[in-house]
């Protein structure tokens, strides 16, 4: 049977990088060819050449055995091929609605008819667990909301090939049990399908075959039966790799974050946040559960001073911060991890060094009377950027030009240098490749040892469920359950996320 796709001598070049080097990748139809690798091995310029988004330098792309010209998303589509993007392809200021409806034929009077676009957006959210808002604007969703949308998009266009790339990145196990069931049916009907996934245990679980790229070309090629997730991640690194870091005891050093009563108004002007109550002790790793958009990001920018709070209180030591700003907040001990990196942890158009500097540039080690002293500032930069492995060309690299497990690594060393009493990290891994993630729990571990209170906020429940003393999970806004690691059982995590009630629920 010939493949549905072949993609043969697929080479890229950029300015200074091979992406692609003489790349061969088939899809049957009928199968699940998932698609592995770090970030800059390659997989998303060979995804975005098979949608028309790059040209590629060499080689060529076969549909049913047929050579086909893709050179735009429109003759992607055409040739019968969809993708959802782990970088989305949405407009902030038009609503979910406007957003599925872009380039779907079903039109009324030359304008597409959004009452059907909206109608179908409520039956797929109801049959496939995506829950959206279908009259919400973009810019008020958060970033796995919006994920959502994509898939959504995916959905509503009937493709023969479809391309997921993190699609289960904003579900709770039972929903991902369930979009699994709908993608085996989708294959059984014919379709091909190429998934995209940083969960081992998920591609190992769904898909029919795996190829695996690590700098621009094959690593690999293998199926479910003859690997495991150590040689996936071994064959995606070229080197062991420890998919969970090891957890000693430490010292409780009492209850150094605290949360009292906390409520927040999210931006569509109802409670994101409602009469939320926690403590985080120092020494220990609270991890926060649940399904994107149920209050974690409005948790977040409230404790870090960013978003202010209806009422309730948040203390550091015994001191109050509630309201009190992110300046005041930092200078009380605390440390922020944002949610999103180049939005809220760092500016792209600064330097590395600058980056670094933030927070210190003020200190008399490093200016007086608003003088800066360059030489110490190099070199305390330098520092960093050795202890946290940060890989970059030089202290003056713009910081956007790193990849995005490096410019975590910067924001973590940046955040982590004044050793902090309460470190707040929210999706510390998202979007950061295997080898980046080891060394990011790892430094977690690590400041959790020195005495430091840790809440990670994460919708990768094996991250959660690796790094954690005790898991709370939120559901609209409440903290419904807060079970001790030894306890969590992912079938019971994933009902109280869904919304249902477990045995230890509050």
């Amino acid at each position: 049977m010939k493949p549905l796709l072949e993609m043969r001598g697929i080479t890229k070049r950029f300015p200074g990088v091979l992406a692609n080097d003489a790349v061969d990748f088939d899809v049957r139809a009928g199968e699940i060819h998932a698609l592995l690798g770090e970030n800059g091995a390659g997989k998303s310029t060979l995804m975005k050449i098979l949608f028309g988004l790059y040209a590629p330098d060499k080689g060529s792309i076969l549909i049913d055995g047929e050579p086909s010209r893709v050179d735009s998303p429109a003759s992607a589509i055409a040739a019968g091929i969809g993708m959802v993007h782990q970088h989305f392809m949405l407009v902030p200021t038009l609503t979910v609605t406007e957003n599925v409806a872009l380039g779907l034929e079903s039109q009324r009077f030359g304008r597409p008819d959004l009452d059907e676009v909206r109608a179908r957006i409520i039956e797929l959210s109801a049959t496939y667990g995506l829950t959206v808002p279908p009259d919400a604007y973009l810019w008020q969703l958060a970033v796995g909301e919006r994920q959502r949308v994509e898939i959504i998009k995916a959905l509503l266009r009937k493709a023969r090939l479809l391309v997921l790339d993190e699609p289960t990145a904003v579900l709770t196990p039972g929903e991902v049990d369930d979009l699994f069931v709908t993608l085996r049916r989708m294959s059984n009907d014919g379709q091909g399908l190429i998934f995209i996934s940083h969960k081992l245990h998920e591609v190992l679980a769904l898909a029919d075959r795996i190829t695996v790229m690590r700098d621009g070309c094959v690593a690999g090629r293998t199926v479910p039966a003859e690997t495991d997730r150590e040689g996936l991640a071994h064959m995606m690194v070229g080197r062991p790799v420890k998919l969970a870091p090891e957890v000693a005891e430490t010292q409780d050093r009492g209850v150094r974050l605290s949360i009292k009563g906390l409520t927040v108004v999210g931006d569509r002007g109802t409670n994101a946040v409602e009469d939320l109550n926690l403590d985080v002790r120092g020494g220990r790793i609270l991890g926060i559960a649940g399904v994107s958009g149920n209050g974690q990001r409005e948790l977040a920018e409230a404790v870090a001073g960013l978003r202010p709070s209806a009422s309730g209180s948040v203390t550091i030591d015994g001191k109050d911060i509630t309201g009190v700003g992110p300046s005041t907040a930092r200078s009380s001990g605390l440390a922020f991890i944002p949610e999103e990196r180049m939005r809220d942890g760092a500016i792209g158009s600064f330097t590395v060094s600058e980056n670094l500097m933030l927070l210190a540039h003020a200190e008399p080690r490093f200016s007086r009377r608003g003088v800066l002293h360059s030489t110490a500032i190099r070199n305390h930069s330098q520092m960093l950027v050795d202890e946290y492995a940060v890989k970059t060309p030089d202290l003056t690299t713009t910081t956007s030009a790193l990849s995005g497990g490096n410019i975590q690594k910067l924001i973590l060393a940046r955040e982590l240098e004044g050793e902090p009493a309460v470190l707040l990290a929210a999706q510390p891994t998202r979007g950061v490749d295997i080898g980046a993630a080891e060394y990011i729990h790892e430094r977690l571990v690590a400041q959790r040892g020195r005495g430091t209170a840790i809440m990670v906020i994460s919708e990768d429940l094996d991250e959660v469920l690796a790094l954690s003393d005790e898991v709370a999970v939120m559901f609209e806004g409440r903290v419904v359950a807060v079970i001790p690691r030894a306890d969590c059982t992912v079938a019971e995590l994933g009902l109280l996320m869904a919304g249902g009630i477990g045995s230890e629920a509050a």
